[in-house]
């Protein structure tokens, strides 16, 4: 994700926690993300349903009259392959009939049966389409149109446990330097105590000491239920490799210092808008959904024409009996016409697709407007982000000069100890600025990332 992610920590025992360890975890053990990953097989098997529209069938059957005149029993057995290709469907099979049936009975057989082969073919209506393809050309685009649900998803997911990540760090650099200004007034009492006993202060001022210990030490719980808050909310991306149950970090693996933050090019803010064009995935879903849309008006205006089927089917009589009035060979040609004569089915799909579509296109380039203003924005949130931290870091740089000469007065005699507090804690306060800019620059370089799809795989960008 960055590429230069050189944390620091004072503790070698304890492996700092590195951002590419909790990524490494999104991508491989975050349950939403493998439950995003399941839609590709959704598609998959929708895709193989729309197939078996084109499954080779059996069809069987049989006839019998138990009453009237005739007593003939009739049966026939069929292999039926619908044709991927053109609408149409070849056929072949078995037929038989036995006792008395009518000459003019076209079920009617030799005594052994007869072979039957044949093929239907639409000329106009279902010809280039009908329902069957449309179904499985459309079952093939949402195949494709996984690929960009799970890319959106996952740039989610990686913003989300940037964000989450650099705020725990924050949240563990933030305890730290409010045990430093606890340990500060502690040290303070102790020679405070020192002076009252020798009579150099008053015992108030041990007691304004302790008072503020007591302040500092709620404000070190509070902290820690920060970090604890952090810690938990991280536990959702980081998890362990053998069960991918959630790991709660412990403060040891928080890395002393942040990442280096450079000042981003604002000469690159083309290129980025450029680059999220190609690959954020929302485009390349509307322009998905506009091909399944198309789909629907070309069956429409299918559904418009008229219905004109031509087929042949030849009959050859199997065994050596045959009755004088049957051909041992037999040709048929067959052709059927269908004119629907209103068709405001057909036209009313037309009028659904085409509006679909406009609409379709209108979002698409609504879409190109937001993908670029949100380049633009959260381009604009580093920036700001990068000035704000170098304003904080004079601002320590000022406290702090001004906490150690207040320091050196209260030594002098020229100041009291209200001064000093005032002094640290406002030291304080300069670094958990310093603290939060730096976690708010990373949080604006997650959301820049998010914004041009910096960390789509490859396998799931087109």
């Amino acid at each position: 994700m960055f590429s230069c992610l050189g944390f620091s920590h004072a503790s070698t025992a304890v492996k700092p926690l590195m951002l590419e360890e909790v990524l490494a975890s999104v991508q491989t053990q975050y349950p939403p993300y493998l439950a995003a990953l399941i839609e590709q097989d959704i598609a998959n098997g929708r895709a193989r349903q729309a197939l078996g529209a084109f499954d080779l069938n059996l069809n069987v059957g049989g006839a019998f009259q138990p009453a009237g005149y005739y007593d003939g029993q009739t049966g026939y057995a069929v292999m039926d392959q619908p044709l991927p290709f053109w609408g149409g469907n070849v056929y072949g099979g078995y037929r038989l009939s036995s006792g008395f049936l009518p000459n003019y009975n076209k079920d009617r057989t030799s005594t052994d049966g007869e072979a039957v082969v044949g093929f239907r073919l639409p000329l106009l209506r279902d010809g280039t389409i009908d329902r069957r393809r449309a179904a499985l050309w459309q079952s093939q685009i949402d195949q494709e149109l996984a690929d960009p649900m799970i890319l959106r998803q996952y740039l989610d997911f990686v913003r989300a446990a940037t964000i989450s990540y650099f705020t725990w760090v924050a949240a563990g650099q933030r305890l730290t330097l409010t045990e430093e200004l606890l340990r500060i007034a502690k040290d303070r009492d102790s020679a405070i105590a020192e002076q009252v006993k020798r009579g150099a202060s008053a015992p108030i001022v041990q007691i304004d000491n302790q008072r503020l210990v007591v302040s500092r030490e709620i404000a070190v719980v509070q902290a820690l239920r920060r970090f604890q808050a952090a810690a938990i909310e991280l536990s959702l991306f980081h998890r362990s490799r053998e069960l991918a149950e959630p790991v709660i970090s412990p403060r040891e693996r928080v890395p002393s210092a942040f990442p280096p933050h450079p000042r981003p090019d604002e000469s690159q803010v083309t290129a980025a808008i450029a680059r999220a064009a190609i690959f954020r995935p929302e485009i390349r879903r509307i322009e998905l959904n506009i091909e399944k849309n198309e789909i629907d008006r070309k069956l429409a205006k299918n559904n418009m024409m008229p219905q004109l089927d031509v087929g042949i089917e030849a009959a050859q009589a199997t065994g050596g009996r045959l009755p004088s009035n049957l051909e041992r060979t037999e040709i048929e040609a067959k052709v059927e016409f269908k004119l629907p004569l209103q068709r405001r089915e057909a036209k009313g799909r037309i009028e659904v697709a085409e509006a679909l579509i406009q609409r379709l296109k209108n979002d698409k380039q609504f879409a190109r407007d937001r993908i670029s203003a949100d380049v633009r924005d959260s381009h604009s949130a580093i920036i700001a982000a990068y000035d704000a931290l170098q304003q904080t870091r004079k601002n320590v740089d000022l406290s702090q000069q001004l906490e150690t000469a207040e320091n050196e007065r209260l030594k002098q005699g020229a100041t009291d100890l209200l001064a000093l507090q005032i002094r640290e804690q406002a030291t304080f306060d300069a670094k958990v600025l310093e603290v939060e800019a730096q976690a708010e620059y990373f949080r604006a370089q997650a959301n820049y990332r998010a914004a041009m799809a910096a960390d789509a795989p490859s396998s799931l960008a087109r």
